[in-house]
């Protein structure tokens, strides 16, 4: 049983827009989107009583036998050559489970993703150095988007073909119906999303999503450079699959104590004055790619980050503004330091002004004032303080 278990890949989809009743379940292909499995084998288990064994039909429903509906103690076992076995508890009624195909791949992996009827389109995203996997891209460098599910339930899934070593992969999932509402708690509270790790014929990691956050993005996990999963958990917000990509790229960064070399940093910076050409001649678009370009150089070009900050929010990306800069006021260093982070700290201020945030928007103000002097700080920290009477 135990190896059993080991070799699984469940995803729990729920009630789907197939036509099966209460008393049945549905059994899809997590690979190909609404595949139907015929012929699949599902053992019905529960400790004390006889187990029953079902056939799918030929559109991939298995009727549940009437003593296991509903019940959370029977334990089923879906089975398909070719396909990994699937176990799991479950309360079985009307439900839709996918099964993934075993992958022949030795440096393959399979993520996988599934969630309730609400929010009904959440996104799979996978960020490395020379690729990125998303609903908007669904190819890259070794790397492939299966399915993607825009009406609920899932499965969304991403195959990474052959994992490059000395790579970093982050994997977020992103909340797109929702993307508007920054820091709503639909992603953690209602989707009830799972992501699921699967390495040939071996589930290797499950991640739950966790409650009582707000973000609409929820980054379970990278894979560090050694193929190692790293839990991460964080919850983010951005309004576009650009903005997730540029929150991604930071976490490829994070904890890197590699050096930058000097030709890197010289030309971080020339590629960083190309955007602020392009941001100044209007092309938004291209200043983002530029300053994007320069970070990918060197990952604590704070100035970048500013810049990359004000775009976002010419763009009308506030989340994303608020992260990049954010970010500029963590990396600002040397004798302009202060410079940066009172830029950032006043771009910070104008989001939340525009949001109507008036307290916020007064604090960073005073922060953007407590680095550097200057007019338009005094006459934000004067209006918004005016807002608060």
């Amino acid at each position: 049983m135990k190896n059993i278990f080991c070799s699984l890949l469940l995803l729990i989809i729920g009630t789907t827009t197939f036509a099966q009743s209460s008393s049945e379940l549905l059994v899809l292909s997590a690979i190909i989107k609404d595949k139907t499995i015929p012929n699949a084998e599902v053992i019905f288990q529960k400790n004390g009583e006889n187990s029953i064994t079902k056939y799918t039909n030929s559109n991939g429903i298995a009727s549940i036998p009437e003593q296991f509906r509903n019940d959370s103690e029977v334990i089923v076992i879906i089975k398909k050559e070719g396909y990994s076995p699937l176990i799991t508890k479950c309360l079985c009624d009307g439900l839709t489970y996918a099964i993934s195909p075993t992958m022949q791949e030795l440096d393959g992996m399979r993520i996988v993703l599934s969630w309730d009827n609400s929010p009904q389109d959440i996104d799979s995203h996978l960020s490395y150095a020379g690729g990125y996997v998303c609903y908007y891209k669904k190819e890259s460098s070794h790397a492939i988007l299966d399915v993607d599910d825009t009406d609920g339930y899932g499965p969304e899934t991403i195959t990474i073909t052959k994992k490059e070593q000395g790579k970093k992969y982050v994997y977020a999932v992103h909340n797109f119906s929702d993307k508007e509402s920054i820091n709503n708690s639909n992603l953690s509270n209602v989707s009830r999303a799972k992501v699921f790790i699967y390495i040939g014929n071996t589930l290797i990691k499950t991640y739950t999503m966790p409650t009582g956050l707000k973000g609409t993005i929820w980054i379970p996990f990278l894979i560090d450079e050694m193929g190692n999963i790293v839990n991460v958990g964080d919850f983010k917000n951005a309004t576009s699959w650009e903005g997730v990509s540029t929150i991604l790229r930071n976490y490829r960064f994070d904890g890197d104590q590699s050096v930058v070399t000097s030709s890197d940093k010289n030309e971080s910076t020339i590629i960083n004055r190309k955007g602020e050409e392009e941001y100044h001649a209007g092309h938004l678009e291209n200043a983002v790619f530029l300053y994007q370009s320069a970070i990918e150089l060197n990952y604590k070009n704070g100035q970048a980050y500013s810049n990359l900050g004000l775009a976002f929010q010419k763009l009308n990306k506030e989340a994303e503004a608020l992260w990049a800069n954010r970010k500029a006021i963590d990396l600002a260093s040397g004798n302009k330091a202060h410079v940066v982070r009172a830029s950032s700290y006043y771009n910070i201020a104008k989001i939340y002004e525009k949001k109507q945030q008036w307290q916020d928007a007064l604090d960073n103000y005073k922060s953007a004032k407590n680095n550097r002097e200057h007019r338009a700080y005094n006459e934000g920290i004067a209006r918004m303080t005016e807002k608060l009477r």
